[in-house]
């Protein structure tokens, strides 16, 4: 029997003044069990306790501090100067599960026909505690059209796959993953398997939830770039998220305001974004305005619409 070589594997973490929950992920990504991997931390020059930390490590890892352009920019950075076949990222406050390389790898490895493999995870608040899963889906590529449901620390690409559909794009500042997935899932096999690999830490700092009308403006217009139009679910969030920043619902009268000005600012959106909708779509109309009232009623603290 002919044993296969493993493949390797480089992972890149983008940091900028996450001092505080840093060693955490590096500790996550040093103590997988996985025997080919590269480490690189790519930082965009921090002025906290980041690089003494970076330095405490030694050999242990590659990592390089200079002022960048962005969490894209820096990702691309650290897979440009990689030697892995199978490339990955995990950004600075987030971390790992035990094992989580390892069987990723062993799916690609088993299905040489994927291109892109992810799992599944966790939200954990700042401290550490578990919020509760991340609304991941087995892959239907139509979907992507709707939601992004791909855990993006727990996705593992093949650098042949980068290579051919181009890597992430700078332009962007918030859903650069989610960009990369479509382009992926366009070209090639996404496989997913229900094992969980990763959580991801939900604080004030992270900047989906810090500029969260900007994460979803951002999202709208990528979104009608690729489909020639965006679907309800993301126009009507980008709504609520433009109303929740500018006008606000605690006081009474902005309770009395904001859903007649939800609709109005809709409306006015879908024919902005979404004029060449298919009718497929518009069933999704129904479902983005109770996911609006809902997070009026109750609010929610996460900054994709699920």
């Amino acid at each position: 029997m002919v044993k296969v070589a493993l493949p390797t594997v480089t992972i890149v973490t983008p940091s900028y003044n996450q001092g505080r929950f840093i060693r955490e992920t590096i500790e996550s990504v040093l103590s997988q069990d996985y025997p080919r991997f590269e480490y690189v931390v790519v930082d965009g020059g921090s002025t906290d306790e980041t690089i003494s930390i970076l330095k405490s490590y030694g050999q242990q890892l590659a990592w390089v501090s200079e002022p960048d352009r962005g969490q894209a920019h820096a990702i691309n950075k650290g897979w440009k100067l990689a030697r892995g076949e199978i490339l990955a990222w995990l950004n600075s406050d987030d971390i790992y599960l035990p094992g989580a390389v390892s069987k990723a790898v062993n799916y690609l490895v088993s299905h040489p026909q994927v291109g892109m493999v992810y799992g599944e995870g966790y939200h954990i608040a700042e401290g550490g505690t578990v919020i509760g899963r991340f609304p991941t889906e087995s892959f239907i590529a139509e979907r992507l059209k709707e939601t992004c449901f791909i855990f993006q620390p727990a996705a593992f690409i093949r650098r042949s796959v980068i290579e051919a559909v181009g890597f992430l794009n700078e332009s962007l500042s918030y859903c650069m993953d989610y960009d990369l997935w479509i382009r992926v899932s366009q070209k090639y096999e996404v496989g997913y398997f229900p094992e969980y690999l990763a959580q991801v830490r939900l604080h004030e700092g992270c900047k989906t939830i810090r500029q969260r009308a900007a994460t979803y403006k951002e999202t709208v217009e990528m979104l009608r770039s690729h489909f020639g139009y965006a679907p309800p679910s993301w126009v009507c969030g980008y709504a609520f998220r433009l109303l929740e920043t500018h006008l606000g619902y605690s006081r009474l009268w902005q309770k009395v305001a904001f859903l007649p000005c939800l609709a109005g600012l809709a409306a006015w959106n879908l024919i902005r974004y979404s004029r060449q909708m298919p009718l497929s779509q518009v069933r999704g109309l129904g479902r983005a305005v109770r996911v609006g009232i809902r997070k009026f009623l109750w609010g929610d603290r996460t900054a994709r619409q699920g």
